[in-house]
């Protein structure tokens, strides 16, 4: 499987092979779930290759609509829930988040010649998605194995993104690197989304070989994946990601740390190892990057000065605060927050990169009631979890939370992780 998608990778380059692997894994995905009725959580592997598979289609021209990462997802959910024989009850709490989500499109109006139906989609495709993904996964009981089998399966195509980027990036000697996230080292695609996945796949990789949990059957290889995960996420100079694949790595292994004495001792050894590996990549990186990549982690420009750290975003939100100020109850809309901005002709980009700004600005206090909705459940969840879980959904929350404050919901990826926060994980003879 890991040559398998090493190779795809390589063929990626072609957009039309691209375009098939999307149309192959719906249709395929699609084909199995009808066969095997989610007899042993086919949807929830299906839905977990597409999330980890989504930005290398966006990036290799390969996705046959620009969410059809999102789309792709509720559909393998759906459909397990409707052809397995578990019993799902929709919980209460969700079906009405995604009502109050659709309160906030009655006041949306768009400039002459602009889309309503795409200003609605790109804003709301991904919280609705949580809410589908949420149906699927609230209070499911779930293995251990069958959760880091999710997780294998989520990873592979991040095998075939790194392997894509790998062929598309010039020689790095080549490069004149400044402190501005880098497309040429990320696919000729965002670095933003691709940063984030990245930093999925770090997570990932530490957890299973924390695990002994091996990817590929051999220790030192994984280890190797992961120090290459490591190398192309410093090398996008996005940040985001890469940072919150670390928060979450931190508070996986604080909570293994807190779960018996045998995971003390490996949380002390592994730490030191990673702390030991990543000190080496940041110093090779670092010289490939003639030292830029050290100002980009510390807001400084290329010649040393310091520089707005948040990247514009900082002025984003003080505009979406105003925004909720002026308008508290209902807010402006959703999808207006763009063109408002648009309206001041300020030289930043307009589209808001954290969802819970949006939610204040474009939902007022509808936004208030769906963050306190959105972070209840999962937090009281976790409070009656043991250790052991709650270094995994911890983490999941974590990531979901950390993702949408600097990318808001432009992936799948952050729906999906939080909807796995809800799981209860058991042990493989329960």
């Amino acid at each position: 499987m890991l040559i398998i998608h090493i190779v795809i990778g390589f063929l990626a380059t072609f957009s039309l092979f691209s375009k098939l692997y999307n149309v192959l894994i719906i249709a395929l995905g699609f084909f199995v779930l009808l066969r095997t009725k989610n007899k042993n959580e086919e949807a929830f592997i299906l839905a977990s290759y597409l999330v980890g598979a989504e930005v290398f289609l966006r990036m290799t021209g390969g996705s046959i609509s620009y969410e059809i990462g999102k789309y792709g997802v509720a559909l393998f959910l759906i459909l397990g829930i409707i052809v397995g024989k578990e019993k799902k009850t929709a919980p209460v709490t969700y079906i009405f988040y995604v009502m109050l989500l659709f309160l906030g499109i009655i006041l949306t109006e768009v400039p002459f010649g602009e889309s309503i139906r795409k200003a609605i989609i790109f804003n709301l495709s991904g919280p609705i998605l949580l809410g589908i993904c949420t149906v699927y996964f609230y209070k499911k009981r779930v293995t251990i194995s069958t959760l880091l089998n999710a997780l294998k399966y989520m990873t592979l195509p991040i095998i075939s993104m790194v392997s894509f980027m790998y062929l598309r990036t010039p020689d790095l000697s080549e490069l004149v690197f400044g402190t501005d996230a880098n497309f040429y080292t990320s696919g000729g695609f965002g670095p933003n989304q691709v940063a984030t996945i990245l930093g999925l796949g770090i997570f990932i990789m530490t957890v299973f070989l924390f695990l002994k949990t091996k990817l590929t059957g051999y220790l030192y290889l994984d280890a190797i994946i992961l120090v290459y995960f490591t190398y192309r996420g410093l090398l996008t100079f996005s940040r985001g990601g890469i940072l919150t694949g670390v928060i979450a790595i931190i508070l996986f292994l604080g909570f293994m740390f807190l779960y018996n004495n045998f995971t003390r001792k490996e949380v002390l050894k592994y730490s030191g190892l990673i702390f030991l590996f990543t000190i080496g990549i940041w110093i090779y990186t670092s010289g490939i990057t003639g030292g830029m990549i050290n100002n980009r982690y510390l807001g400084k420009n290329s010649i040393g000065m310091q520089k707005d750290i948040t990247s514009g975003r900082g002025k984003i939100l003080s505009l979406q605060l105003q925004n909720f100020y002026d308008s508290p109850i209902f807010g402006i809309g959703v999808g207006n927050g763009k063109y408002s901005r648009e309206e001041l002709d300020i030289n930043i980009a307009l589209a808001s990169h954290n969802e819970v700004s949006r939610l204040l600005e474009e939902h007022g206090l509808i936004g208030i009631i769906i963050l306190i909705i959105l972070f209840v459940p999962p937090l009281t969840h976790i409070y009656q979890s043991n250790n052991f879980q709650r270094a995994f959904l911890l983490s999941f929350l974590a990531f979901w939370f950390l993702t949408i404050s600097h990318s808001a919901m432009r992936v799948a990826f952050p729906s999906f992780i939080y909807a796995l926060s809800l799981i209860v994980i058991t042990d493989d003879d329960e």
